[in-house]
């Protein structure tokens, strides 16, 4: 199976042509006699004889999706949302002027060798818009017969409202124009079909009032349309954006707004899209991951000076001597209380990424007590608890600081001077051993080093640290942190099948250096503005930064900008399907207590989008880990061409190396074939069923017996 190709994503969404009166212009007719012949003979190959009284045989349908791309940004979302779920797919580029021309040869044969019946080679089809052959074409031709014949639903990517996808034009009561900031419905019949995952209601992002973002139609439906997602019209009845289309034998999801794959509308609609194309039963899966790491617990952190616009105690501040300052920042046992009491409210657990030598120092260095420990050990058993080395130490190579930046120091043959293996595991270890006499439960198997260190640190450790990966081994340590920013992809740390694996996390932009919305607002200014405006000027010459037209605020940009804008960063990571943990720091659960504002407004907004049945879901870094590796050998396996999947009826065949785990989703009443019965399949997420699963003992395949109503 072709697992596709992509292209750098779009950030904006192109609107569907049209023309000045809001129809759009009808395409050229320009197939010839000789055309029309043509089609007629494709159409004639692509529709199977029966003798009279003959039943017709049940079809094979492989479960691959045929995405027809045009390089529009509407494409571009669906692909994100296949490969993100890892549903296998192959792209035609109409741009290609080699490319395959869609025959009937192409998209079926008469008689599989495998199973003696009729082939449908793709389960649904992905089109910019509903004629992106030409109407009257051998391709289109070749299309439509493919989609009667076996019953293939067709996904209209962007297109506009008009009789020919079975709405009224948008000047019969219906509207076109900029959707930024509308409310839209999901209806009755959308939620009890492909968009069952959503609670109801969906608004169109406006993230810049000065910018158009989202461009759309919105028509009346006609018969044989059935609306999925709408909005009122100016006359008090209700236009539709989304809806099924059935006519002529065919079904298709007719989509009349364009979008990219960043939009968060796009996000959250993008599963009942995929849902509705292969009629709920696809490779792949979809879940709404969120978890999110604390570091530097019971650590104190340094923090940000206004005046020289640095942290006393970071190598590049004047003055800095690599300690955290006069005035740190470490929360207090109100701090912990009031985090113990904030999870239970929300529903939502903490990682607690913890050093405990930090800890007993801060202890000797305050008469012997504290408050903060205390609290948190007395409410171990609230959180889930993770390595971070027992003091903290830069685990790379050893840094020479007399310059800035800093850069690895070298002994007197020229080589790399190294922390050792011995620290290392003495780091590891020690904070272990220290938990666990606390009574704390800690997985020896899960590790985040401080800053990561140990791991490659561009540009001036372009390598692992060495002593690293035997450090790991000595200690059990299977999954070690890594900055998503830095390294989005899962790797190997060292050799070997018992190699410890990467799991990379998301920075939160809620800085560790700052305690108040005044110093984190200033900071962001330092950043984010020009040098003009005050700033570092960094955001002029950074090509992934932009500057802000202005400073913010100390006293109100927090709240009214950086909150709103981190919230909608995270629920992003969460609505693309991507379980890597998310990671702050200790010093934002204390004084201004600055992550709740955004973490509340995460789960205010998931909860508003999402029914109760698809609930976010919070794994631990080991199930992360395991998640990216299971995802990593099922897009090699695609990749390689090693995946077989089909169904026939209302039985689900799937072949892969052996090994390699399958990501299947099936609907409500799913049963897996065992050697002798049956079992219930997966677990229930989104009104769906889906797992990552294997062939039962003694079978060489995956069977799946789908519900018969």
């Amino acid at each position: 199976m072709d697992s596709g190709r992509f292209r750098t994503p779009r950030t904006t969404a192109r609107p569907p042509r049209t023309s000045p009166t809001g129809r759009a212009p009808r395409p050229a007719r320009r197939a010839s006699r000789l055309a029309v012949l043509a089609a007629a003979g494709l159409l004639a190959t692509v529709v199977p004889s029966a003798r009279a009284g003959a039943a017709e045989p049940v079809p094979r349908i492989d479960l691959t999706v045929l995405v027809v791309d045009d390089g529009s940004s509407a494409i571009d979302a669906i692909t994100a949302e296949l490969k993100g779920s890892g549903v296998p797919y192959r792209t035609l580029d109409l741009t290609d002027p080699g490319r395959p021309l869609l025959t009937p040869a192409f998209l079926s044969e008469p008689s599989d060798a495998a199973t003696g019946r009729p082939r449908a080679r793709y389960q649904g089809v992905v089109l910019p818009h509903e004629s992106a052959f030409g109407p009257d074409s051998a391709e289109q031709a070749a299309l439509v017969a493919y989609e009667k014949t076996y019953r293939i639903p067709q996904v209209d990517a962007s297109t506009w409202a008009h009789p020919g996808v079975g709405l009224d034009y948008t000047s019969d009561g219906g509207w076109a124009g900029v959707l930024d900031g509308a409310r839209a419905h999901v209806t009755p019949a959308g939620k009890a079909g492909p968009f069952r995952d959503l609670r109801g209601t969906l608004t169109f992002e406006d993230n810049d009032p000065h910018v158009s973002e989202s461009y759309g139609y919105a028509g009346r439906p006609r018969a044989g349309y059935t609306s999925y997602l709408d909005m009122p019209a100016a006359d008090g009845g209700r236009i539709s954006l989304i809806g099924e289309y059935a006519h002529d034998g065919r079904r298709e999801l007719v989509v009349t707004f364009a979008s990219n794959p960043h939009q968060r509308q796009f996000r959250v609609l993008a599963r009942g899209i995929v849902e509705w194309l292969t009629q709920g039963v696809h490779l792949g899966q979809s879940r709404n991951y969120l978890s999110v790491h604390v570091d530097d617990v019971l650590a104190p952190d340094a923090r940000w000076d206004p005046v020289r616009d640095c942290t006393p105690g970071d190598l590049d501040c004047p003055g800095g001597d690599g300690e955290t300052g006069g005035d740190p920042i470490r929360m207090t046992a109100d701090d912990a209380a009031y985090a113990a009491a904030w999870q239970q409210s929300s529903g939502f657990l903490l990682d607690m990424v913890y050093n405990g030598g930090q800890g007993e120092q801060w202890k000797a260095e305050h008469g012997g007590t504290d408050p903060l420990a205390a609290r948190l050990i007395a409410d171990r058993d609230r959180y889930r608890w993770i390595n971070h080395t027992y003091t903290h130490p830069f685990l790379g190579c050893v840094q020479d600081t007399r310059t800035v930046p800093w850069t690895c120091a070298k002994d007197a043959t020229g080589a790399t001077k190294w922390t050792s293996r011995a620290e290392i595991s003495a780091q590891i270890r020690d904070n272990l051993d220290w938990a666990y006499a606390k009574g704390i439960p800690v997985d020896r198997g899960e590790l985040v080093t401080g800053e990561h260190s140990g791991l490659r640190t561009l540009p001036q450790q372009p390598v692992d640290n060495p002593n690293l990966a035997p450090a790991l081994a000595d200690n059990g340590v299977k999954w070690t942190a890594s900055d998503n920013s830095r390294e989005p992809r899962q790797r190997s740390v060292g050799t070997g099948p018992g190699a410890a694996r990467t799991v990379p996390r998301h920075p939160m932009n809620v800085y560790y250096n700052v305690g108040t919305a005044a110093e984190m607002t200033d900071e962001y200014n330092w950043i984010h503005t020009s040098r003009a405006d005050g700033g570092s000027g960094a955001c002029e010459h950074d090509p992934a930064s932009t500057c802000l037209p202005a400073p913010l605020d100390t006293a109100t940009g927090y709240a009214a900008h950086i909150v709103p804008q981190e919230a909608r960063t995270a629920l992003g990571h969460v609505l693309g399907n991507d379980p890597r943990p998310h990671y702050a720091h200790q010093s934002n659960l204390a004084e201004e207590r600055l992550l709740y504002p955004v973490l509340d407004k995460v789960l205010a907004d998931y909860r508003e989008l999402f029914a109760d049945h698809t609930p976010l879901v919070n794994l631990r870094q080991r199930d992360v880990g395991a998640e990216l590796s299971r995802r990593t050998a099922w897009e090699t396996a695609l990749a390689a061409g090693q995946v077989t999947a089909y169904r026939v009826g209302t039985t689900v065949t799937v072949k892969a190396p052996a090994g390699v785990a399958v990501p299947l989703t099936a609907p409500e009443g799913t049963r897996k074939q065992l050697l002798l019965g049956t079992a219930p399949f997966g677990s229930p997420y989104a009104g769906t069923r889906s797992a990552w699963t294997t062939p039962e003992a003694l079978q060489s395949a995956i069977t799946l017996r789908l519900p018969t109503t």
